[in-house]
């Protein structure tokens, strides 16, 4: 019997929470040949939900992580790679007789992947225009392609003027399906909803929450009876209480659980046994974290431990805690869903064992 909990890569099939009506509203806007802007926290399972929607409606896709890409030049050869992996040299080659800049093309020994290179010099916006354009042309209407750009606010990082250049580009094209996800709320935001942004209103925006409390305690409960028998509705119960749902930790506590159940047939505190080793584990890290961090972020994450809204702190300015809550929020620390809180739980628990 394997671990039935993933974490940390795209979740498929078994692995998979049952997000039922979202998978089904995403089919929908993709049937529709509209573009679907998908906005969430980190690590709430936004890119294997998409993935799983272009599988089911059989369609090739292209994934690409924006928090990879450097330059505009880096862009458009990422993009060529991501084509190459989809189809076969033969089948596109006559399809890149348009470009202005012929790329280098070459096997890397080590993946056996497709490497793709330019001249240090060539023109940054034709070579992105150039990989665009392909991406039209390989899609056809029988296989229409489904272009995932994940962590699309970084475009505003990437180069100035990107955002207009990837804009202008894609309105004219066709037969395609784009699929922009986001973990900054406040940028997705400010990109698709503020009218002189060139993206306003570009698709259909979707919030993608959590999954529903019940939901992943049925999911859990199921995969925990094997192991763990009669006690394992209230394993799951307190893993949620410790997770508040956020899918990828869920999953990496109860992966952590069920090692501990099946193979050092642990049977009482499992839940507090499998969170003290895990922030065992990242006590080095979160130590280097901490001392990152300035004073006011240290008393913004203190306050969220103890349980208080660190906008209701007397003593301090509102503006000031207002501050650290959005650079807290932009990097990654904070999410708020119903009210703030600290995304990490194990960081939380840290906090609450050696700084409070």
């Amino acid at each position: 019997m394997r671990n039935p909990f993933k974490f940390g890569t795209i979740v498929e099939n078994e692995f998979f929470t049952d997000r039922t009506q979202e998978l089904q509203y995403i089919v929908r806007v993709m049937e529709s040949e509209n573009h679907l802007i998908l906005i969430n926290p980190r690590r709430f399972g936004k890119t294997s939900l998409v993935v799983k929607a272009a599988k089911q409606m059989e369609r090739p896709y292209l994934l690409l992580n924006l928090q990879n890409v450097i330059t505009t030049q880096d862009l458009a050869s990422k993009l060529l790679k991501e084509i190459f992996k989809l189809y076969t040299w033969e089948k596109i080659k006559h399809l890149m007789t348009h470009f202005r800049i012929v790329p280098t093309i070459s096997t890397n020994p080590v993946t056996s992947g497709i490497d793709v290179s330019f001249q240090p010099t060539s023109d940054s916006n034709v070579l992105l225009e150039d990989a665009m354009a392909l991406i039209e042309k390989v899609s056809t209407p029988e296989r229409r392609l489904i272009v995932i750009l994940d962590e699309f606010q970084e475009i505003m990082q990437i180069a100035k003027g990107l955002d207009k250049q990837l804009r202008t580009i894609m309105q004219m094209q066709q037969g395609l399906s784009y699929i922009l996800l986001g973990s900054q709320e406040s940028m997705m935001t400010e990109i698709f909803e503020r009218k002189k942004s060139p993206f306003y209103h570009f698709g259909t925006l979707m919030h993608l929450n959590k999954i529903p409390y019940q939901d992943f305690l049925d999911y859990l409960n199921e995969r925990f009876s094997p192991v763990i028998g009669e006690k394992s509705e209230t394993v799951a119960k307190e893993i949620l209480l410790l997770t508040n749902c956020h899918p990828y930790y869920t999953q990496q506590l109860a992966s952590q659980v069920w090692e501990l159940a099946k193979y050092e047939e642990i049977k009482d505190n499992l839940v507090n046994e499998a969170v003290v080793r895990i922030t065992s584990n990242h006590d080095l890290d979160f130590e280097r974290l901490w001392v990152k961090f300035n004073r006011m972020d240290k008393q913004v994450l203190q306050a969220l431990c103890r349980g208080e809204n660190p906008l209701q702190n007397r003593q301090l300015a509102t503006s000031t805690i207002y501050s650290a809550i959005k650079r807290l929020m932009r990097m990654g620390y904070i999410i708020r869903t119903e009210k703030y809180e600290i995304e990490d739980p194990f960081l939380k628990r840290w906090i609450n064992d050696k700084q409070l």
